[in-house]
């Protein structure tokens, strides 16, 4: 079996006049939970769609889980699971009944769906609303709900379209704990998102999508590598920026910056500043700046 579950070649997409996808390259490994970072209008849910055969690309090779999206889609359709940026579920029914329907669908009998509906209102925490209609839901709720449709057939890869989006702060996170007890029980997790801390928290490696081609590839701190390094960052009252010095980041280091400071007379508020990936984002999708973005290679 391979170890890649994504491989995407020279993909290309273009809707009338205007070209979403262009000439993007990647690769995700199997269990990985990978991350495609962009602004609206980059082509985050297009790619998706290709990805997970509801799009035909123009140009390129995909494959998912080692079939061809465009010459085998079943193949590929019988190995993944899309969730998106609604909640495909029906208000009317409770969430048991959601789940045996899509089992049912999925060609399970009646007693296996409904075991199945069981394990899964159990697995995604909705055991004691199982009887609610989804209507009574809460954002948080419905998105675990919508989760364990994905899985009445358990996916290979999991392909998630801002999942979080809509939700408090509180259901955001919780769902991020979910996503990534998937991941570590072998799901490969691939998602789009506009949020920076969810890709960060998430995922194990992050492309930033800028213009339908890739600007940036790699772990999250080898993109806030690329910003620069930390700074000691000296405010006034007000909280204005009076003077930065770069920094190591070390004991040593902080020592030298801060003695630098106090040798020029220095006087204010300090702290420390690390690059975030907000930094890389602005840095890699700003206009004048993204064209001279040279893309991290991938480590063998």
């Amino acid at each position: 079996m391979t170890t890649t579950a994504i491989e995407v070649r020279g993909l290309q997409k273009r809707f009338g006049a205007q070209t979403v996808i262009d000439h993007l390259d990647l690769s995700v490994a199997r269990g990985e939970v990978f991350a495609l970072l962009g602004p609206n209008g980059a082509g985050k849910t297009t790619t998706i769609n290709i990805l997970t055969t509801l799009t035909q690309a123009d140009a390129g090779a995909v494959s998912v889980s080692g079939f061809d999206v465009r010459t085998d889609p079943v193949a590929v359709q019988q190995r993944i699971s899309l969730t998106g940026q609604s909640a495909a579920v029906d208000d009317a029914l409770s969430a048991s009944e959601n789940v045996v329907m899509f089992a049912r669908l999925s060609g399970l009998s009646r007693s296996a769906a409904r075991r199945r509906s069981a394990e899964l209102l159990d697995r995604f925490g909705l055991t004691d609303a199982a009887a609610r209609r989804v209507r009574t839901y809460s954002g948080g709720m419905r998105r675990r709900l919508d989760l364990a449709l994905s899985f009445v057939v358990s996916p290979e890869v999991l392909f998630l379209d801002e999942p979080t989006t809509g939700l408090d702060t509180r259901s955001r996170r919780d769902l991020w704990e979910l996503i990534r007890s998937l991941a570590d029980a072998g799901t490969t997790v691939f998602l789009t998102t506009q949020y920076l801390e969810e890709a960060d928290q998430l995922a194990d490696r992050i492309a930033v999508l800028h213009d339908g081609r890739i600007a940036a590839l790699g772990t999250a701190a080898e993109l806030k590598a690329r910003v620069g390094g930390d700074t000691i960052e000296l405010h006034d009252e007000n909280g204005e920026l009076l003077r930065h010095v770069p920094t190591d980041g070390t004991v040593p280091g902080l020592r030298r910056a801060l003695a630098l400071l106090d040798e020029q007379g220095a006087d204010g508020v300090v702290s420390l500043r690390r690059p975030s990936l907000d930094d890389v984002f602005l840095a890699l999708t700003s206009t004048d700046r993204a064209s001279e973005a040279t893309p991290l290679k991938e480590k063998a």
